[in-house]
């Protein structure tokens, strides 16, 4: 049994929903040509096309899986279309739609697919309730967060009761980054794919150690996308800064270093890079690491084993990576 924990899907079926009820919830549906659309919210935010595999059939996704030895994705939604900037009761709506329309594709398919839930992150009593809703309702196996809301750290919004909630519920997060709309510096080249995305991650996972939240909640279980984004080649600098910043003036209030941190989060293997899989290995060890491929995107690992049977991972490694360490975190699946 392999787990692919890091993939994204959204069910065609939401389509003729939001082409009825788009307005409402304070966003449009463009056609921008045939079975073509893109998402526009009213308070600005004008997303890029659905790409054609995020919105692909069931067998489809399906067949892919099986050409690359993967019996079930644990899906999370597009965050970039989470739409934050939303009103709050558009916010609550809007994900609950989203969620509901997860639940439904992967009740038909429950052999092959999970989902993550998301939130309108902007009202943590919100959020905390659509999780518990999702996850006892829904089927949801865990939550997903996008690494900024409007361009705020994770660590520097009161998400208490969200972090409460998961921990409570014993169901992980997962944090993805998000930048639907590229900075003048990284609009080129590839830049926010390659850069921008993956800061993101290390941005909210190193506001989320320094503003205390892991020593406040510590049976939290959090999912890094892209092997952590650079956390794990910057540890011993958040480490350095960790001991000579001032708290008054930096706002750090951890209690321990980043590194002693590191050992409680889990880790995807989307790295493109067998070296770097290795020294992440060797950083946070096996037990933490997850299979994932970030399925539907171009920078997607299209061969997630393969990647890890590239970089000379065993037989053990690979089934503890693969299957093990998820039945582990998500419980409902064990």
């Amino acid at each position: 049994m392999a787990i692919d924990v890091h993939a994204h899907y959204v069910p065609p079926s939401l389509f003729p929903v939001l082409q009825k009820k788009g307005k409402d919830l304070g966003l449009d549906l463009i056609e921008t040509e045939p079975n073509c659309h893109c998402v526009h919210f009213h308070y600005g935010l004008k997303c890029r096309p659905f790409f054609t595999r995020l919105v692909e059939s069931p067998q489809e996704r399906m067949d892919s899986m099986d050409n690359t030895g993967i019996d079930r994705q644990i899906l999370s939604g597009w965050v970039d279309v989470f739409g934050h900037g939303l009103t709050t009761p558009q916010g609550q709506a809007w994900h609950r739609l989203l969620n509901e329309s997860m639940s439904s594709f992967c009740a038909q398919n429950p052999k092959r697919f999970s989902f993550m839930a998301s939130g309108h992150t902007p009202d943590a009593g919100l959020a905390a309730q659509e999780l518990e809703y999702a996850v006892q309702k829904l089927g949801a196996v865990g939550g997903v967060l996008a690494c900024n809301v409007e361009g705020v750290n994770l660590g520097e919004l009161n998400l208490d009761d969200y972090w409460a909630t998961a921990q409570a519920l014993n169901v992980p997060i997962f944090l993805h980054p998000t930048q639907p709309q590229p900075t003048s510096r990284s609009a080129k080249f590839a830049l926010n794919q390659v850069v921008q995305y993956t800061f993101d991650t290390t941005l909210a996972v190193g506001s989320v150690m320094w503003a205390g939240v892991l020593d406040r909640f510590p049976q939290l279980q959090l999912i890094l996308s892209h092997a952590g984004g650079a956390l794990p080649y910057l540890v011993g600098r958040f480490d350095l800064m960790h001991g000579k910043s001032n708290p008054h003036h930096s706002g750090i209030t951890a209690l321990k270093k980043p590194s002693d941190y590191m050992m409680d989060m889990h880790y995807d293997t989307i790295t493109h890079d067998p070296q770097a899989l290795n020294y992440l290995k060797d950083k946070v060890g096996v037990s933490q690491i997850l299979l994932g491929s970030d399925d539907s995107f171009p920078p997607a690992d299209t061969n997630p084993l393969q990647s890890l049977r590239g970089a000379d991972f065993n037989a053990a490694e690979i089934e503890q990576i693969a299957n093990t360490n998820p039945r582990r975190l998500f419980k409902s699946l064990a």
